[in-house]
């Protein structure tokens, strides 16, 4: 097998570089969090070590099968990845976009095993459906590692491990933080009525996320779910599900939507519809991921709050892969450190520190 074990340098790099996966002000997907993450900068791979020999053509190749292109979260997924899995870190990476077609990522997996790579990454559309590629993939002795959702399979020996948030602690985060929010603003004991407009069905955010806030609305009994829709994780989607929302209902007083893209359609439709959002508005609008575009959604007085979801998984995932290089044993399930920012904050100071 074409591969090197990395150095104590490397390790040490890698071990530095994991800040940008999880820096938050609190314990991983802390509810607590109430300030910016000490530092979330890109990580710096340029001054590692190689973990292959470019030189001679020894590196180690990686597989990404990607769900697509449909987010800002996705993209700073993605540049995660591209940046990381460098020929100059002694890595080729092979990376195909799905978008968001579960059988185009079936066909991408497929090629890698023929491909012969060394590991296959999958951040897969959906959570079923995935134990026949899989099971070619382990007799082919190609290690499978999942990033960001998660896979359903009766045998988990089918993937070596999963990087990703908690998506129910995300969810609960969220319904604590709206429990506060509404008390505070003199609203603890009225009747509030909310839409939720989901992420794609059966992705494993959509199903977390989803999860977690119905267990807050399990402790409010004046709190009424109106409706959920899927928005697919886009902003055009999410749009068009808040119009039809508005359109069923006059009197709605949350928009939770599963990520800050939606949220940001979301607000589009509030405001072509003659009502306002925000802090100083008619509707209070939360979202998930805290990409750079929440932040300014919520300095322009439109978002209410959004929940971190962090997308640097690739430095966690090459640390994985080289422990599995060294003949060492990983975790199975890592989740990455997430807090939350909402409008009380200095936002302006934490979106300068913001590497996504």
């Amino acid at each position: 097998m074409k591969r090197k074990v990395l150095s104590a340098f490397l390790i040490a790099a890698m071990t530095l570089s994991m800040a940008a996966c999880g820096s938050g002000s609190g314990d991983s997907g802390s509810s607590g969090g109430d300030s910016a993450p000490a530092a979330d900068e890109a990580e710096d791979t340029d001054d590692a070590e190689p973990a292959g020999d470019a030189d001679s053509g020894e590196l180690i190749t990686v597989g990404y099968a990607q769900v697509g292109a449909e987010s800002d979260w996705r993209t700073a997924n993605t540049e995660s990845f591209k940046s990381t899995f460098t020929e100059e870190n002694g890595y080729k990476l092979i990376f195909d976009d799905a978008q968001q077609k579960q059988e185009n990522q079936i066909k991408a997996i497929r090629s890698f095993i023929q491909q012969e790579v060394d590991y296959i990454v999958v951040a897969p559309v959906v959570e079923t459906g995935w134990e026949t590629v899989l099971e070619e993939a382990k007799e082919a002795g190609i290690p499978v590692i999942l990033s960001d959702r998660m896979m359903e399979v009766s045998d988990d020996s089918l993937f070596e491990a999963w990087v990703g948030g908690n998506f129910v602690q995300e969810g609960e985060t969220c319904g604590d933080w709206l429990a506060e929010y509404l008390e505070e603003q003199g609203r603890g004991d009225e009747e509030i009525n909310m839409v939720t407009i989901q992420g794609t069905i059966g992705a494993s955010a959509q199903v977390g996320r989803t999860e977690g806030m119905a267990n807050k609305l399990e402790e409010h009994s004046n709190w009424k779910m109106l409706e959920m829709q899927s928005g697919e994780f886009t902003q055009a989607k999410g749009q068009e599900v808040m119009e039809s929302f508005l359109k069923s209902y006059d009197d709605i007083d949350v928009v939770i939507c599963e990520n800050d893209n939606e949220a940001f359609g979301a607000i589009d439709a509030i405001k072509a519809a003659g009502k306002s959002c925000g802090p100083d508005g008619d509707i209070i609008v939360v979202s998930f991921d805290s990409v750079k575009a929440a932040f300014e959604s919520m300095i322009a007085g439109d978002l209410n709050a959004t929940f971190e979801c962090n997308p640097l998984h690739g430095p966690r995932v090459a640390e994985i892969i080289q422990k599995l290089e060294a003949g060492e044993t990983v975790d199975k399930i890592q989740y990455v450190d997430e807090s939350y920012f909402d409008t009380s904050m200095d936002l302006e100071s934490i979106l300068e520190e913001r590497a996504y």
